[in-house]
């Protein structure tokens, strides 16, 4: 009777004992997120961007009638041309561009006197006429840059008197030309000089180029949800020659420049005018590269993996699991993929690995895949058969998302700030991206950011001096 009323209960025990041989439930310990070391990132590209800074003629125009203007010349003796004479700018001068040149005519006014006659045996017969002579003086300059001045090389190319310079003597318009002629050759380089160093005063570019760049290295806020700013610092500028073309003189120019990628906080950008050296190249550098960030969020990845997980039994002999759901997160720099588990080993389980960027798919995955400490000492209580390197690597295989149409996001906010973007007024930045590569992949708080480098070309052009 005794022997019948203990078989039901070694069935019982037999049973309970056979279904722990088969599943077992274990918890793990679950590794906390931490972002301490990685809430502000920080990405520098060295970068040369092509800059020619164009200004057109009608700007030179109206520079040098600003700088030169009234008296322009005072001759106030007569010895060793018989003249005195003060020449005046007597309207606008008027600039064109002509094969490369820079061709200007300047209106003058000549009021003077000239001393005529002989002086012989200490009997002086001279007289002295007063005279005014209206005339254009066409010059003809070449455009150079030094120093951060546009620069000109000028040579008097013909005067065009209105009339003939002459005196009234008892009546009769007398003739000077033979008087005038040497003092005007004499004038001549004088006034090509004037004209020279107008320019340079007035088309000294250096103010323009820095304030340009002191308000385009301001940092941009590029991404609001994660806080994310791209900004410039100027290192360098290269200059190699002026050219003139097209009604306009380009000084062609390039900046050595790092751009930076901020995602947490504002950059501090300090904008040293006086530190920024001008450099003469035979040859501009012009490799432009910045940082593109995509940004993933945990729930968007922990979907993707879960979803890849779905269907899939993970087996070795009799025993399987299948993966529920997935949570991912970030934890000094390395991702944890929390796998909540069924099947012979029910619980929640951890994953860790180093994310990578798999440019070919345009995938997050995880390298160096292995079960978090705690996670593994548990499963191999259980029976080693879960942390075998084939599971665990066919759970690694699982454990990858796309983030294309965030990269596509990303390099289509990079390339509206390559059409024709205006960051102040007479600065216009374009340009084109050929490419992207990998760099790396950071975990912050919010999202996992993948971070890849696009290359390409970019013009700065400053244009519009006031």
């Amino acid at each position: 009777m005794n022997n019948r009323k203990s078989l039901p209960l070694l069935l019982i025990a037999g049973f309970y004992l056979s279904s722990c041989s088969t599943s077992k439930q274990v918890q793990a310990l679950k590794p906390l997120p931490d972002y301490s070391s990685t809430e502000v990132v920080y990405e520098k590209q060295l970068s040369f961007i092509n800059m020619p800074v164009e200004v057109a003629v009608k700007d030179l125009q109206i520079q040098s009638n600003k700088y030169l203007n009234g008296l322009i010349y005072d001759d106030n003796s007569f010895d060793g041309d018989n003249l005195v004479m003060k020449v005046y700018k007597a309207s606008n001068i008027v600039i064109s561009e002509q094969k490369g040149r820079i061709l200007m005519d300047i209106p003058l006014k000549i009021v003077g006197k000239v001393k005529y006659g002989v002086q012989s045996f200490g009997v002086d017969l001279t007289d002295v006429k007063d005279f005014n002579l209206n005339g254009i003086v066409r010059l003809n300059s070449a455009v150079g840059l030094k120093d951060w001045k546009i620069t000109t090389a000028t040579t008097i190319q013909n005067v065009s008197w209105k009339e003939s310079p002459t005196v009234t003597v008892a009546g009769k318009a007398i003739p000077i030309t033979y008087l005038i002629n040497p003092a005007i050759s004499v004038f001549k380089p004088t006034l090509a000089k004037l004209v020279d160093d107008a320019i340079a005063q007035s088309l000294d570019i250096k103010p323009y180029v820095l304030d340009a760049l002191e308000n385009f290295s301001q940092p941009t806020k590029v991404n609001d949800e994660y806080e994310t700013w791209f900004a410039m610092q100027p290192v360098e500028i290269y200059a190699s020659k002026a050219t003139l073309a097209n009604q306009k003189i380009t000084v062609n120019m390039g900046l050595k420049t790092y751009l930076e990628t901020a995602i947490g906080r504002k950059p501090a950008i300090v904008f040293n005018r006086d530190a920024i050296a001008l450099k003469s190249v035979d040859k501009m550098p012009n490799q432009f590269n910045a940082n593109v960030a995509a940004f993933a969020p945990y729930s968007y990845a922990s979907s993707v993996i879960t979803k890849n997980f779905a269907g899939q039994k993970f087996e070795s002999g009799k025993r399987s699991v299948t993966v529920n759901k997935v949570d991912v997160w970030g934890k000094e720099g390395k991702m944890i993929v929390a796998l909540n588990l069924s099947g012979s080993v029910n619980g929640d389980f951890y994953l860790t690995g180093v994310p990578a960027y798999d440019a070919a798919t345009k995938e997050i995955y995880l390298d160096q895949v292995d079960f978090v400490l705690d996670s593994k000492s548990k499963l191999l209580k259980a029976g080693d058969w879960l942390v075998h390197g084939l599971i665990v690597k066919k759970m690694a295989d699982a454990c990858r998302f796309s983030i294309a149409s965030q990269l596509a996001d990303g390099e289509k906010t990079m390339a509206s700030y390559l059409n024709n973007y205006q960051p102040i007024k007479g600065v216009k930045v374009n340009g084109k991206l050929n490419g992207i590569t990998p760099n790396k992949v950071i975990l912050t708080p919010n999202a996992i950011v993948a971070m890849v480098v696009a290359n390409g070309q970019v013009a700065v052009t400053i244009d519009g001096m006031e």
